[in-house]
């Protein structure tokens, strides 16, 4: 793509992203999303492939009828209250799809099934935007819609989080098993949005940092299926010791920093006695977790038949990446020690 094209299409990104975030008026925060869809429209199809144009074209269709839902619940809304303001939400029926208009966006379940088909068609640069950038303004606006109820948001995100521990139990495609793990981890930050914004806020920006440090892994080691991963020790053996740790971050085992947003979310909503809610979520990480430590097992103790004797240095392949998964790797490995600082940071 030139880097002319590929500049303007980041910055509108970015805009969209930036006016969604800013905006307190329902038309402004739509247009900021129509804006971000645009722009990643022709990110997801640079790629003149048939898989990649069938995934640009369902991500497509399932974002401007979640636009059109926002559309019309808003409009809704300023025609039953006379209220445009996003935090101005009074009546349950907009504010219910509305909800749901952001749950079809991010890919909660049970609106989740574009998400990994899209995924599967992308390669792994798009689909780390995909899974990253495009989950902030959707966010944002569920940060601020006052909920009548949270009963709405604790199913979906359950629900999204035994959807997406089932759903990559049986997935041989990297992509596919990185979509789940998306959408179970947006569980997770719904579950506690009601209660503990700042705790939502803590979660995503792990979450981002995490999948950001899995996906330049899987980048740098150019695997895309499982069966791949056994001739990593071959071409990457840094990579090797390093991937099974951060995959074990994502499923929230401590000491690693994933450990961290589950303990806090649990904490919170046992507080809140929401001991049954709680439970039910503990007990599906248990199923990501499972799929994480399957990948770990494929990395490091499978061998490929035809692997020869590695003379690879023990270091980081020397690119562009170098850099970004260092510190993100990092910082999904060794932050766990920081959550005093972290809480003590949020109650202010």
């Amino acid at each position: 793509m030139n880097p002319y094209i590929l500049m303007t299409l980041t910055f509108g990104l970015g805009l969209g992203t930036m006016i969604t975030l800013t905006s307190s008026h329902w038309l402004l925060a739509w247009m900021g999303l129509e804006m971000n869809t645009l722009a990643i429209i022709p990110l997801l199809a640079q790629h003149h492939h048939p898989r990649a144009t069938e995934a640009t074209t369902k991500y497509f269709l399932t974002q401007a009828t979640a636009a059109a839902m926002l559309l019309f619940a808003s409009t809704t809304n300023a025609w039953l209250s006379g209220q445009w303001e996003i935090q101005q939400m009074t009546h349950p029926l907009p504010t219910m799809i509305i909800t749901l208009a952001l749950a079809l966006k991010i890919g909660l379940a049970p609106l989740h099934a574009w998400l990994p088909e899209v995924l599967q068609g992308l390669d792994l640069t798009t689909g780390l935007i995909l899974s990253t950038w495009q989950k902030i303004a959707p966010f944002a606006l569920l940060l601020q819609i006052n909920m009548p109820s949270p009963l709405m948001l604790v199913v979906l995100s359950l629900l999204s989080i035994m959807v997406g521990g089932w759903g990559g139990l049986n997935q041989n495609q990297l992509r596919k098993i990185l979509a789940y793990s998306s959408i179970a981890h947006l569980g997770w930050m719904l579950l506690i949005l009601q209660f503990s914004p700042p705790l939502t806020l803590l979660n995503l920006s792990l979450y981002l940092i995490m999948t950001t440090s899995l996906f330049l892994s899987f980048k740098a080691n150019k695997t895309t299926t499982i069966n791949a991963l056994a001739t990593s020790w071959a071409k990457t053996p840094t990579l090797t010791l390093l991937t099974p740790a951060i995959l074990l971050s994502l499923g929230g085992l401590p000491p690693l920093t994933g450990f961290m947003p589950k303990w806090l979310i649990l904490q919170e909503l046992t507080k809140q006695d929401l001991v049954p809610a709680a439970t039910i979520a503990a007990l599906s990480a248990l199923l990501s977790l499972y799929f994480y430590l399957r990948l770990s097992y494929a990395m490091t103790l499978t061998t490929s038949p035809n692997t020869v004797i590695n003379s690879t240095p023990w270091r980081l392949p020397s690119n562009q990446l170098s850099l970004p998964l260092s510190i993100s790797a990092a910082l999904t490995i060794y932050l766990l020690p920081l959550t005093p600082t972290i809480l003590a940071l949020a109650a202010l």
